[in-house]
């Protein structure tokens, strides 16, 4: 679709949204997995929703993606392979960007990161373009140390450029074990 878009053979990108938000049956359904990170993502990789233990990873609701992996130096060790992070983040952001290109907030996130980060800059010049999608991660979480995840992102479909993406990893594992240590502190916090 981003090659259609850039010949100009592509259907016309959605109108802007103003304010985006996260449906209160969606947000129901992230508190309704506690074992397992939840988050959902808006049309410019903001964090609109997480569930407690998507929060205690470090996606709370207010979090941009694409600023947390560029402008926030413990990124660089919270992942553990963050130049994949990072290129993965970028080409994902373009699909969005291609999606809705005069969206005010995926523009002004765009600005912003062009001006912030010569790493994006770089990146973003090499238009690469690919969605989440089943996706294995390595995090290392301050608190509980190495995780070892993998992802699915799913399209939501009452909101279009929304993306529901939830984290699992082997049953048993010491990632497991981990994720269940910091859902017990993230409660106890609560």
């Amino acid at each position: 679709m981003h090659l259609f878009r850039l010949a100009g053979a592509a259907p016309r990108p959605r109108a802007p949204i103003a304010d985006e938000r996260l449906d209160p049956k969606l947000a129901a359904l992230l508190d309704s997995w506690p074992g397992l990170p939840a988050i959902v993502l808006g049309r410019a990789y903001d964090v609109l929703g997480a569930n407690r233990l998507g929060a205690a990873l470090g996606f709370a609701p207010g979090t941009n993606l694409v600023e947390k992996v560029f402008g926030d130096p413990a990124s660089r060790t919270f992942y553990a392979d963050w130049t994949a992070a990072a290129a993965n983040t970028v080409a994902g952001f373009r699909v969005l960007h291609g999606q809705a290109p005069d969206d005010p907030r995926v523009r002004q996130v765009l600005t912003a990161m062009l001006d912030r980060s010569p790493e994006f800059a770089e990146h973003w010049a090499r238009h690469d373009a690919r969605g989440k999608g089943a996706e294995h991660k390595r995090l290392v979480h301050p608190d509980v140390g190495a995780l070892d995840l993998h992802l699915q992102s799913f399209d939501v479909r009452s909101a279009p450029g929304q993306q529901l993406v939830v984290y699992g990893c082997e049953p048993g594992s010491e990632t497991a074990d981990r994720l269940e240590l910091l859902g017990i502190a993230a409660a106890s916090r609560a």
